[in-house]
């Protein structure tokens, strides 16, 4: 008996390391949010049958103790080593393949596995006091199997714990803006493009201005809280804070901590549905930030966005909104009048698209014009910089001053980003996806003459919208594509479905198990044309 609890346990100590490492890894995909972890569980519950399994055998086997039924414990003992070694190499390569954006060893995460460990100790030291020795082997596999729900269990045993530790650094953060009064801050959200012009509105600021902005895509109130802490010193004179948000509140949130001076939206659509539950829910807390603009700031309105338009007569008397569109909004942006003067409004003409980059000619409140060149390819990224541009002009620089930082503007990474290999010209627009930025996507790769290949596991979080969304996204796909290559079959039928019904080649639409096989599969396509190779989402490890 002692030795077969000793080989339960060199086995079980592996088993649930891997299998609680990798439930930690998806929870902190899921924000620590259970709930959004439990809905990943349900979508998910097959992949961990294995847990499953193994609660059911432990239980088994603590009742073959009770029993003192010697065969039953010798089978169930038997029986749980193949699982627990099934687990331990199941589970390996899991956290493996799972290599998109790696479980980061934070202290939270941290405090996690070490009250996962105390919970787990107190179970084993309850259960050998209680039944014994026997009884041991069957509860290590039990809470092997139960690392499914204990993740979830110490989030939320250390919820005081992590709401003290967030109050205090977000308390200090404030301390620090406190500090330093004479910052601008600048706030910046929407439900796609807002790391895009934080980073152009970066470049068109920083020769005028010391400035900090949050990295990559650091918009979470903690992810905030950890730039202010770490790098916002007393030189900096204007901070441009990213807002990201999945539920409503959190825009108010990172306001209340940062009180922005202005505000940017760049815009509103359907993303993260299925946690906002509506895009009237979205509006809501985008204009979050709209509420938090002080007297005396600006807020900066795209008017080419239908969503954010759909509020022009709510802000219509507000002298602190500045509007800025394309030439086909700039009634709404500008009035009737060709100067800019109802609302201060920015619009941009004469836009000329290609595929080596982009020229427009900006019009100011007052009138002035000043023809820009850029290398950011997509009409959408027109708007993108009129955004930055009317912020910078406000904030006193000229739009003659802003042509040279203009011309040099670079993609942000995975953004319409342009990689040229040869033969073979890579669109990384890889980051994120949603309905409107897919199809900029498209209409932007259908401006290059080549092969036109698309690679994309289609949209998600899009709630009972989805399947509708991604149907969409293959009609239009349709239209400017020669190839449709889709990776996974799970969100990716409407995609199909939605290219067959526009009447795509069924031959050009292939299904791939893993996005490398689709880009070897692009590679191989033969022909004399340059190829051009759109890859358009790409999904976390969590899905």
């Amino acid at each position: 008996m002692g030795i077969r609890t000793i080989i339960t346990l060199i086995l079980g100590v592996q088993a649930l390391w891997l299998a609680l490492r990798h439930n930690m890894h998806m929870l902190q995909l899921n924000v620590y949010i259970n709930s959004e972890q439990r809905v990943w569980l349900k979508k998910n519950i097959k992949q961990q049958w294995l847990l499953i399994f193994a609660i059911v055998l432990g239980i088994l086997n603590l009742l073959a103790c009770g029993l003192k039924s010697s065969v039953f414990i010798i089978v169930t003992d038997i029986l749980s080593w193949f699982t627990l070694i099934l687990i331990i190499l199941v589970y390996k390569a899991l956290i493996r393949i799972s290599n998109k954006k790696k479980l980061v060893f934070t202290p939270r995460v941290k405090r996690m596995i070490a009250t996962n460990i105390v919970i787990t100790f107190f179970i084993i030291l309850v259960t050998f006091i209680i039944g014994g020795l026997p009884y041991i082997a069957g509860m290590v596999v039990v809470l092997v199997g139960g690392q499914i729900f204990l993740g979830m269990i110490t989030n939320t045993v250390n919820h005081p714990l992590e709401v003290g530790v967030k109050n205090y650094y977000i308390n200090d953060a404030k301390r620090i803006i406190k500090s330093n009064p004479n910052l601008t801050i600048i706030g910046v959200t929407g439900s796609y493009g807002k790391t895009s012009v934080k980073f152009y509105l970066q470049r068109l600021l920083q020769e005028h201005f010391n400035v900090l902005v949050t990295p990559e895509s650091y918009n979470t109130p903690m992810g905030i809280v950890k730039t202010i802490r770490s790098s916002l010193r007393p030189t900096h004179e204007v901070f441009i804070c990213e807002m990201g948000a999945r539920y409503v509140g959190e825009i108010k949130e990172i306001c209340d901590i940062v009180h922005p001076d202005h505000g940017l939206i760049t815009s509103i659509g359907p993303q993260h549905l299925e946690t906002f539950g509506g895009i009237d829910n979205v509006i809501k807390t985008k204009f979050e930030l709209a509420d938090a603009v002080p007297p005396g700031g600006m807020l900066f309105l795209n008017c080419d966005n239908e969503y954010i338009k759909e509020k022009e007569e709510e802000f219509k008397d507000r002298d602190i909104v500045c509007y800025y569109s394309d030439e086909n909004n700039k009634e709404v942006c500008c009035g009737n009048d060709e100067i800019c003067c109802n609302n201060g409004g920015y619009y941009a003409k004469d836009i000329k698209l290609s595929r080596f980059g982009t020229d427009f000619t900006a019009i100011s409140p007052s009138g002035e014009q000043e023809a820009f060149n850029m290398k950011l390819i997509g009409g959408h990224n027109v708007i993108n910089v009129m955004g930055a541009i009317a912020v910078a002009n406000k904030l006193g620089v000229s739009l003659r001053s802003l042509r040279i930082a203009i011309r040099k503007l670079k993609p942000v990474p995975h953004r319409m980003e342009i990689k040229d290999h040869g033969k073979v010209t890579i669109i990384d627009d890889a980051f994120n996806s949603n309905p409107i930025g897919s199809k900029a996507a498209i209409e932007t790769l259908a401006l290059f003459d080549g092969i036109r290949i698309l690679i994309t596991p289609g949209m998600i979080e899009l709630g009972d919208k989805e399947e509708e969304y991604n149907y969409k996204f293959g009609t239009y796909a349709a239209a400017a594509c020669d190839y449709i290559l889709l990776v996974g079959e799970k969100h990716t039928e409407p995609i199909r479905e939605g290219a067959l019904s526009a009447g795509f080649s069924e031959n050009n639409c292939r299904v791939f198990a893993k996005v490398e096989d689709a880009i070897s599969y692009a590679y191989a396509i033969r022909g004399q044309e340059h190829k051009y190779i759109l890859l358009e989402n790409d999904l976390p490890d969590n899905y």
